[in-house]
């Protein structure tokens, strides 16, 4: 028998095989992340050169963590549920935008600049920017058990990014470190600063409501 929960979208009844091969995915694409970032942190500190105020400011880490955190939970689910729940499937749509702006203003503004300083090794690099924000994207369009969700859920995925902005020039300001030089107004000017963040809260919201509009199609999702 089939029982449901306060929370419509959690079928509490074991998960289909599709589910349980959607979870293991999950959890090892988290473990990926997890690797990548210690190897990064692990390398930095063999060479003397992890900071760790500079490396946890960059939004590819914060949102790495979090990937990290996401992907391990939405594999418990699948292992043990045919659907997730709401909020679990809010947080997702989340970072899914996060993810998928980290892809394209990496690959798009960042690939191919210069580094300065130590370079250190690059695989990490390319899962954080390119493999594991595929991955999410895809995750999201195909993955089963996704519920539907509501438009309020588009300000978890504004909220964070404008929180991160806001802290990041306001530490830039008092120590003159930006982690990215499209946010530094030394590399163009405040003009060229402000026009990058405009542009990118508007990839955002327009990300964040496109992926809560694919949730809500009107055709119900597989759950197997």
């Amino acid at each position: 028998m089939t029982v449901r929960s306060r929370d419509e979208s959690l079928v509490v009844e074991p998960a289909g095989q599709a589910r349980k091969t959607v979870g293991v995915i999950r959890v090892a694409a988290g473990l990926l992340v997890l690797a990548a970032m210690i190897t990064q942190i692990a390398d930095q500190a063999i060479n003397d050169t992890f900071v760790p105020s500079e490396y946890f400011s960059y939004f590819t880490i914060q949102s790495s963590m979090m990937n990290i955190v996401v992907l391990v939970t939405g594999g418990v689910l699948a292992f043990r549920f045919r659907r997730d729940t709401e909020l679990y499937t809010g947080v997702r749509s989340a970072i899914t935008v996060f993810a998928v702006v980290t892809g394209v203003v990496y690959n798009v503004l960042l690939r191919g600049i210069p580094p300065e300083g130590y370079v250190g090794v690059q695989w990490p690099t390319e899962v954080e920017h390119v493999w594991i924000p595929l991955y999410i994207l895809i995750d999201w369009l195909f993955a089963t058990g996704r519920p539907r969700i509501g438009y309020r859920w588009l300000w978890v995925a504004v909220g964070f990014p404008i929180a991160w902005c806001i802290f990041t020039l306001i530490r830039g300001a008092a120590t003159g470190w930006y982690p990215y030089p499209f946010i530094d107004p030394a590399t163009g000017g405040w003009g060229s600063v402000i026009g990058y963040i405009v542009g990118l809260a508007g990839f955002i919201v327009g990300l964040a409501a496109l992926a809560i509009a694919y949730s809500r199609r009107s055709w119900r999702q597989p759950d197997e």
